[in-house]
């Protein structure tokens, strides 16, 4: 019988230890489960963390690939590599803008640090991101607005104490099931209560106290309606804004009238005093890609940091917390070099980038001195500065917005692509390396609270396939010999980059391989062996009062990483949405997580069209455009899918319906989908999952001017009948 190994799970960011067993003469993982010996989960699991883990339904790579001709055929390790190093090494010899590395949250501390050093200090390059421009950069610009410095300043600790849970532009039922489950647990309380604020009636918003439904695009106006009525009715805790923080008088005398604002918003005045209410008590008010995916996500993420602000809501149990998708997104925001230098050191900052170069042995001048324009801009600079392209663990044919235009521009690059399975991505590298994924790895990992924990290895690779620190450390050896001293390992690497965050904001230098393996997971800021981080920024004495039910704080300080030491409000104003609906587009449309599915789908993948959810009123007014599959069945037998025929798909049709088909039309692209009428979908809005490789290519390549990050989350689409070769192609899908 092999060992039980304990782990992280790399779904998703809550962190949850897992133990994993491997089968005794195969590779892969047999057993997976919740660890209850890990202090973020104590055991729990979800059900998707486990299953996705275990068996993913992608393709695997297990050799190198090789693009000979239009075919990717199998290679050596040898091949490939120096076809990979020749190839990038061309590009170089123009300059190391002329190359462009692409990462991702789903690597380790150890892999996303090792892939920094090399775009930054061995190439040289601006044209680098870490993935998390895509799905955090507006929540992290946010937070360096308010406190100098990035993450949330409330733990996992603070959900039990918090009397009302305000989920804004989120969907942790699908996303974050298990912390969801102590969000849900804390809200059932007495007094306690969730408010939900999201166009759609997600699966959070089934369970909701209350559900307030604003237009897409919204949440900007609707932020500052609620705070014009905290000031309105006397909400504001005056001595937290007069002791702690600076521009709040700016702030109120350009609020606009509530009314008007929740007019904007799309929202009722009762639902904007609703709101006003709940912030009275603690509140944890948390928010994810429905407000930060937008070309006003800074602004947004701004404006709800301010009304916990401006409430007072900065103590233990409230505070503004963002939901982070990726496993180690929050990792890379400390180590990958692609915002800011390990540790949170201001990019442009002249003192530390000669001590990130010093640390690291390459010249000063190696170092470029702004973060580069995100993965819009650098899809955008392929073929002006960018020449070849080095991805790793991530998917821009599918992942990034106006996909037709990411293909179009690799297809002029040199690519090469580092992956666990066969992406849409791949089919566009001239060069493949077949990478680790979860349970082949070491390494550690970092949650959305700040918890760094280990990731191990508990089975073995085939050999055709090679940890993503390996193959960084194999192409650097080749590229810019000398950058590692030796060939990497997890743990020094780890050493290497934790002792480059001592005495930062995000400062590591407390933890070890052997601490954590002591304690499993340990929160930073960490600079000491026997320290670990809680709520930041704060600091109060608690005495008991026999007659309260709780502790009461009697001495309270904050201390921000801000030039006053003071938070500071925000001043960010709504730019118009780029592209609002018209008689020729009518409809916007939005895209989201399912639960059952994972980023852009390489590990649960479908081949089946993208399923549209619109409303019933819009369904029924589309009726007599919408087409089944003309496949021989009988009127009202079910698409092939694994239930008996005449069982209805689980969209909101009536037993027995057939499935119906339209195209999602954009100013970029046409979309065949299938159509579920859904309820909770309001009029005038299509719903489209962001897992299927299809899904991006009607969506815009706007950003938000201060973060970078895309505009999933909003643009205008119509929807026609299908034509009849898209009809025919579901049909011989399907039977």
């Amino acid at each position: 019988m092999t060992e039980l190994v304990p782990t992280t799970c790399m779904r998703c960011a809550v962190g949850c230890g897992h133990v994993q067993q491997a089968p005794e003469r195969e590779y892969g993982l047999e057993t997976v489960r919740g660890d209850p010996g890990h202090p973020v989960n104590q055991g729990l699991a979800c059900q998707r963390g486990v299953s996705e883990t275990a068996h993913p339904d992608g393709e695997w790579l297990t050799r190198p690939l090789e693009r000979k001709g239009d075919d990717l055929v199998p290679t050596t390790w040898e091949s490939a590599l120096q076809r990979a190093s020749e190839g990038l090494g061309t590009a170089l010899e123009d300059g190391g803008d002329s190359v462009a590395v692409l990462g991702s949250g789903q690597q380790t501390n150890e892999a996303a640090y090792a892939l920094g050093k090399l775009a930054r200090g061995g190439f040289g390059t601006r044209y680098y991101d870490a993935n998390t421009t895509l799905c955090m950069a507006s929540a992290v610009t946010a937070y360096y607005d308010a406190f100098g410095s990035d993450a949330p300043p409330p733990t996992y600790d603070d959900i039990p104490d918090a009397e009302t849970h305000v989920v804004w532009g989120a969907n942790p039922a699908a996303a974050h099931p298990v912390m969801f489950r102590w969000i849900r647990q804390s809200a059932a309380g007495d007094d306690s209560e969730l408010l939900v604020v999201d166009p759609v009636h997600s699966e959070t918003a089934a369970v909701a106290d209350h559900h307030v439904p604003l237009e897409p695009g919204g949440d900007l106006a609707l932020a500052r309606a609620v705070l014009a009525r905290v000031v309105e009715t006397d909400r504001i805790d005056e001595a937290f804004v007069d002791d702690a923080t600076i521009g709040f008088d700016d702030l109120r005398a350009e609020l606009p009238d509530a009314a008007d604002a929740a007019e904007m918003a799309g929202v009722s005045m009762s639902d904007v005093d609703r709101l006003a209410a709940a912030l009275a008590d603690p509140t944890l008010l948390y928010w994810g890609m429905g407000i930060n995916q937008s070309v006003n996500g800074t602004a947004a993420a701004g404006a709800l940091i301010d009304l916990c602000l401006a409430t007072g809501n900065l103590r233990p149990g409230s505070g503004p917390f963002s939901l982070t998708g990726q496993a180690n997104s929050m990792g890379t925001r400390v180590c990958s070099s692609k915002g800011s230098w390990p540790g949170h050191r201001p990019f442009a900052d002249p003192d530390h980038r000669r001590d990130v170069a010093e640390a690291w042995g390459v010249p000063v001048s190696r170092l470029p001195d702004d973060p580069g324009p995100g993965p819009v801009g650098i899809v955008d600079a392929i073929g002006d500065d960018v020449d070849a392209v080095y991805a790793v663990a991530t998917n821009p044919v599918a992942g990034m917005p106006d996909a037709t235009r990411v293909r179009e521009n690799l297809e002029e690059a040199f690519l090469v692509v580092q992956d666990a399975f066969r992406s849409e991505t791949v089919e566009y590298a001239d060069v493949v390396l077949p990478a680790a994924t979860w349970g082949e790895s070491e390494g550690t990992t970092t949650n959305m609270e700040r918890t760094v924990s280990r990731v191990r290895a508990a089975t073995e690779m085939p050999s055709g396939v090679r940890p993503d620190l390996t193959l960084i450390g194999q192409l650097a050896d080749r590229l810019v010999p000398d950058l590692f001293d030796d060939r990497p390992e997890p743990e020094a690497i780890f050493d290497e980059f934790a002792a480059l965050t001592a005495g930062t904001p995000a400062d590591l230098s407390g933890i070890s391989y052997d601490r954590l393996e002591a304690e499993r997971a340990v929160r930073w800021p960490a600079p000491e062996p026997d320290v670990a981080g809680g709520y930041r920024y704060y600091e109060g004495d608690e005495a008991d009062d026999a007659a309260a039910s709780t502790p009461e704080p009697t001495d309270e300080s904050w201390s921000f990483y801000t030039r006053s030491g003071r938070a500071r409000f925000s001043s960010g104003t709504a730019r118009p949405l780029p592209e609002p609906t018209d008689e020729s587009y009518p409809f916007t449309l939005t895209t989201a997580r399912r639960p059952d599915a994972y980023n852009t789908g390489v590990r649960t993948r479908e081949d089946e069209p993208p399923t549209a959810r619109i409303s019933p009123a819009t369904a029924a007014a589309f009726a007599d455009d919408l087409e089944a599959p003309a496949d021989g069945r009988e009127d009202g037998a079910a698409v092939a899918d694994g239930r008996e025929n005449g069982a209805a798909v689980a969209d909101g049709r009536e037993d027995g319906a057939a499935a119906q088909y339209a195209r999602v039309v954009s100013r970029r692209a046409s979309v065949t989908v299938s159509v579920e009428p859904d309820a909770a979908i309001p009029d005038g809005v299509v719903w489209l999952p962001i897992h299927h490789p299809d899904v991006n290519d009607l969506t815009l390549p706007d950003v938000d001017p201060r973060s970078n990050e895309p505009n999933f989350k909003q643009c205008a689409v119509r929807l026609e009948p299908p034509q009849e070769r898209d009809v025919r192609a579901v049909a011989e899908a399907s039977v």
